[in-house]
């Protein structure tokens, strides 16, 4: 909310400094956001006349003035088609800084002729769009004299930051009423004079949607005479950012950010019929904003229509259509009050935010449309001149009739502050609201019509299946209003006067920081992290064309508002954002390099489940141990494995299945499964199709871990480690088995032979060739036995042996290789 300081007090009546306004506004709970003075940035542009215009002699559309700024004369090359003779302006001389451009002038020629300065437009100072001519003063503005001050610009613009439940405050009457009761002065009375209106309105009013606008108010003013606002209501506006348009329009928008009181004017002329209907949107109409865009309004907007349809979205914006210009003569001035939450749902559908609709959202005063529609009569007929009529309504005006009652005490058992009753019950008063009954102990207050936040009843309803969500409602509108009083005299003391006091502690220990789920994608990332693959952070959504090479782009996840025409489908897994991501680092001169991200990914169902995935690209880092390879599948799985083992999952219970799904090469992919139906991850060599459409290089690897499916560890009661006092031995064995046969099988069926004395089983040799049987395969494996009570002899750590070879034997089928 912007507000100029002349401006707040033509309501607050004051001596007080900027610095002390600024500091109450902030203490009493309307943050100041910043302070601008545009004087500051003009203070070396001065006024000047055009004392001769000539033609450049070298150039068509320039021209040469001789300018005199009450000093020496200059001269000044300018290109603007209004320059001439005689003519006030703007003089920015050698020095002087362009506030919209940030350059300073210098001393030059331009074709030959010396330049001393520039003659400047409204859009080069930061005054307005204006950039056709340079700014036209009147003939007895004084030259020499500092624009900026001339002009009424050397006063300070303050924006402050208004709470949601603070609609009051989106006016400057609301703005001066708290500092008026924080002491900063005293508040000027509203009170408009009656117009008692000559003849009925032209335009009348139907209301078939009382639900969205329970009352509203017009009439019609006629032989209007719309032009130029005058000087001291245009530079309210623009000192506020707005932009003037015509003095109609002015009008409305004045008293949008004046009184909180959103209003809007129609050009009868342009209205078919004589009736203006409040009714339901219709699925599929549509008119032109003033915002000049397409407004589309659905079955539960609000909509102001006449007899060739819908015209205005009701408190949010007017139509183009109906709109008033300069060849308007009679007007029809509405007046409403409509629903905040259906104003604030139509918003969110539509998308169009306006000054009206972020007042009309936040609650207006339902008690002021008598007295503003009066107030803005009176200055159009001023400004304007015509002929007002009597006032057409609909609906009826609302009943305002709220109490809340203070007891002392909580003043200092909630708030925290030793507030003396008089000074509480002054406080409230200070801000309107008036005593209905007052003890010792209490006291209970009638609520101001301006403040709807106020012992505020529920406006939505509480959702069914939340626990115990009737006695929570009921609560909240028990004890609310008291807190709403507690809150309005603390923050007049000062909301820095307020004693911080620490939350209780609920517990000596403290509760854990992250959920179970938190710290299994911490702990996740850490370990990647550790492998050194970069973590990305990308979209959860891309093209449908490449999530369909992942197995997605569905039109189930398909976008209806995406933000870019590539980024329309939510992705079925972090791959597809991750390759995109690849693919660019490469197209940059980085071939080699992982990636990895912990996100979403979408199913068809449009369920979502957490993924951690990773791509590699290239070859392995250069290293005096290994010489470079590229990256193989088995990267990959080796990538998953480190995961699920920081995670804690029991790595002997997981088996790895062959294959993938498409977007994997069928016979380099792999999937990690814990039992027969539970899928950990999966990985492998991305498919060439694939890698070509994306820009990857051949051979590039992946993996996905499903982060939702691997199970908490399971809670055990921590135990000192088990240090057998034995040394462990080692065996080495090598079998001959198919070719097809899985090492894991091998692995698992030596770990069964002897649980109690197998601490673990490697495998270390694969080996195909001369020596071996055609479609047989050498696997190596080293058995580690872990005795625990005793030393083993020969004959048992034979037995053992002996055991292990019958076991592969019997599994896979194979035979100990001699």
């Amino acid at each position: 909310m912007k507000f100029s300081l002349s401006w707040l007090k033509t309501w607050l009546e004051t001596d007080a400094p900027l610095d002390d306004i600024l500091t109450t506004l902030s203490a009493i709970g309307l943050e100041v956001e910043g302070v601008e003075n545009k004087a500051e940035a003009l203070k070396p542009f001065i006024i000047a006349e055009i004392l001769e215009a000539t033609r450049h002699p070298n150039a068509d559309k320039l021209q040469i003035c001789r300018v005199s700024a009450g000093g020496a004369e200059l001269s000044v090359v300018c290109g603007a088609p209004n320059a001439r003779t005689g003519l006030r302006v703007v003089l920015a001389p050698v020095g002087a800084v362009i506030p919209t451009t940030g350059l300073a002038l210098k001393l030059g020629e331009i074709r030959g002729v010396k330049s001393e300065g520039m003659l400047t437009s409204a859009r080069e100072l930061g005054l307005g769009e204006d950039h056709e001519g340079i700014i036209e003063l009147p003939e007895n503005a004084p030259i020499g004299t500092n624009y900026a001050q001339w002009a009424g610009l050397d006063e300070p613009v303050i924006e402050i930051a208004v709470t949601p439940n603070r609609g009051d405050c989106l006016s400057i009457r609301g703005i001066a009423r708290d500092l008026a009761a924080a002491g900063r002065g005293t508040l000027k009375p509203f009170a408009p004079a009656p117009i008692p209106g000559t003849g009925a309105s032209a335009i009348l009013w139907n209301n078939e949607y009382q639900a969205a606008c329970p009352w509203i108010l017009g009439r019609t003013i006629r032989g209007v005479s719309n032009g130029e606002s005058p000087d001291w209501l245009k530079q309210r506006l623009e000192s506020i950012g707005l932009r003037p348009i015509n003095t109609l329009v002015d009008i409305t928008n004045y008293f949008t950010h004046d009184l909180g009181r959103p209003l809007h004017v129609f050009d009868i002329a342009k209205i078919s019929g004589n009736t203006l209907t409040l009714r339901h949107g219709i699925p599929g109409e549509s008119f032109t904003g003033l915002n000049s865009k397409p407004a589309k309004p659905g079955a539960e907007d609000c909509v102001i229509a006449d007899a060739a349809g819908a015209q205005s979205l009701a408190g949010i914006t007017g139509g183009e259509a109906t709109g008033c210009d300069a060849s308007t003569t009679d007007v029809f001035l509405e007046c409403a009050l409509f629903d905040r939450v259906k104003i604030a749902q139509t918003g969110q559908r539509t998308g169009i935010f306006s000054d009206a609709r972020q007042r009309f959202e936040r609650g207006i005063d339902s008690q002021l449309l008598p007295a503003a529609l009066d107030a803005a009569t009176a200055m159009i007929l001023d400004l304007c001149g015509g002929t007002a009529s009597t006032i057409t309504q609909a609906g009826t005006r609302p009943e305002w009739n709220r109490a809340a009652k203070l007891r002392f005490a909580r003043l200092k058992t909630f708030g925290g502050s030793d507030i003396a009753p008089p000074e509480a019950v002054a406080a409230l008063e200070r801000l309107g609201f008036t005593v209905e009954a007052e003890d010792a102990l209490s006291v209970t207050v009638a609520v101001p019509s301006w403040r709807n936040d106020v012992a505020q009843p529920q406006a939505l309803d509480q959702a069914p299946d939340l626990p115990h969500a009737q006695a929570a409602a009921e609560g909240a509108a028990a004890i609310e209003p008291e807190v709403d009083l507690i809150e309005e005299v603390l923050r007049l003391r000062g909301l820095d006067a307020i004693t911080p006091v620490s939350l209780p502690v609920a517990s000596l220990i403290p509760a854990p920081v992250l959920t179970p789920k938190q710290a299994r994608t911490a702990t996740a990332r850490r370990a990647l992290a550790a492998r050194g693959l970069l973590e990305c952070v990308t979209f959860s959504f891309a093209d449908d064309a490449i999530c369909a090479l992942f197995g997605g782009g569905g039109a189930e996840l398909r976008l209806a508002n995406p933000i870019a025409a590539d980024l329309n489908q939510m992705r079925p897994t972090p791959l597809v954002t991750l390759a995109q991501a690849a693919a660019r680092n490469i197209a940059r001169g980085f071939p080699e390099f992982g990636l990895f991200e912990i996100g979403p990914g979408y199913q068809p169902d449009r369920s979502q489940a957490l993924l951690a995935a990773g791509l590699r690209c290239g070859a392995t880092p250069l290293s005096a141990l290994a010489p470079p390879r590229l990256y193989d599948s088995l990267d990959a799985k080796a990538d998953a494995i480190a995961v699920l083992t920081a995670l804690g999952v029991p790595m002997e219970a997981v088996t790895t299945t062959p294959g993938g799904p498409g977007h994997y090469h069928p016979g380099q992919s792999g999937a990690l499964m814990q039992g027969p139906k539970t899928q950990l991850a999966r990985f492998g060599t991305l498919h060439p199709a694939l890698c070509h459409k994306l820009d990857l290089p051949p051979g590039s690897i992946a993996f996905e871990i499903f982060l939702d499916a691997i199970p908490a560890p399971k809670r055990r009661k921590k135990s000192a480690p088990m240090l057998p006092p034995f040394q462990p031995l080692r065996r080495d064995f090598a079998f001959l088995v198919p070719e097809t046969t899985a090492a894991e099988t091998l692995l698992r069926a030596a770990k069964g032979a002897e649980r109690n004395l197998i601490a673990n089983v490697t495998l270390f040799d694969r080996y195909q060739g001369k020596g071996v049987p055609e479609g047989q395969v050498s696997l190596a494996i080293a058995v580690t036995l872990q005795p625990l009570d005793k030393s083993l002899t020969d004959a048992e750590i034979e037995a053992v042996c002996t055991k292990i070879i019958a076991e592969i034997t019997k599994k896979t089928g194979g035979s100990l290789r001699g």
